[in-house]
């Protein structure tokens, strides 16, 4: 006759051995920094997802700013005196009236616009009172033979009514060299206070971004300027980046500490 005998599992392991500490600690070691890890993932999602509202907002109240009335020549010039105010008016609209100063024109350099290289053409404009504002005028295209050829710009003489929004200075491309301030006509970063200097200007603290053709007298110049980029989408993708770590991080905590050692028991009973 056969027994069966039933094997006890409950008590198979508990006999405690000399070697058990060590892999004990490692184990709750592993546990603890996995938590960690898992923690630490999440927040940075959070934290991700919370500047991407937070651009939300800023593109909101921008957009919003769009629709308020063009400031006009004196209010600019009432912005020009508390600069600590020209950051809550970005992208309002200014409508003014003044001459090109043409011999301080300044091309940026390596400035892109649908797909092909070439300039920002940055113009200061003269107004009434003798004080100059810079203004974005528009993108020319670069003479790809001749790289140091000035693209064709034309200037009216006159007196022009601008219409423009009110933005950060042109942006900041890394270059080389020894920080010395650029001189001539072709530039990779503007320098407000040295291209003072060189025309003997009086630059407000402001930066205008023309948007249309009018009075202009047909300079050429293309004016599609892309809509500002604030991000958003590049933080939601961080986010889900870490929202997925932090997953990935907690089903191998799951399976390691959890699953596999509870197979491994029912497995050897």
């Amino acid at each position: 006759m056969t027994i069966f005998m039933a094997k006890d599992c409950s008590t198979a392991s508990s006999a405690p051995t000399a070697r058990e500490p060590a892999p004990r600690r490692r184990r709750i070691a592993a546990i603890v920094a996995a938590l960690l890890l898992v923690a630490l993932t999440a927040r940075l999602g959070l934290w991700q997802l919370d500047r991407a509202a937070t651009k939300q907002a800023l593109q909101t109240r921008q957009a919003l700013r769009e629709r308020l009335p063009a400031l006009s020549g004196p209010e600019l010039l009432q912005l020009a005196a508390q600069p600590e105010r020209i950051g809550a008016q970005l992208q309002r609209r200014v409508v003014l009236r003044g001459r090109w100063v043409a011999d301080a024109t300044v091309f940026l350099d390596n400035r892109p616009m649908g797909g092909r290289v070439g300039f920002h053409v940055v113009t200061p404009l003269r107004l009434d009172d003798g004080r100059a504002v810079l203004v974005q005028r528009g993108w020319a295209p670069r003479d790809a033979l001749q790289r140091e050829r000035l693209p064709p710009v034309r200037t009216p003489d006159g007196p022009v009514t601008l219409s423009a929004r009110l933005v950060d200075g042109p942006s900041r491309l890394y270059a080389l060299g020894d920080g010395a301030p650029e001189r001539g006509p072709i530039r990779q970063n503007l320098d407000s206070a040295a291209l003072a200097r060189d025309s003997g200007l009086s630059l407000l603290p402001l930066t205008l971004l023309q948007v249309d053709d009018a009075g202009n007298g047909g300079d050429g110049l293309r004016r599609d300027w892309p809509a500002p980029d604030f991000g958003i989408e590049r933080h939601r993708g961080y986010a889900l980046q870490w929202f997925a770590l932090s997953t990935l991080a907690a089903g191998l905590l799951l399976w390691f500490a959890l699953l596999r050692p509870w197979l491994r028991r029912r497995k050897a009973c």
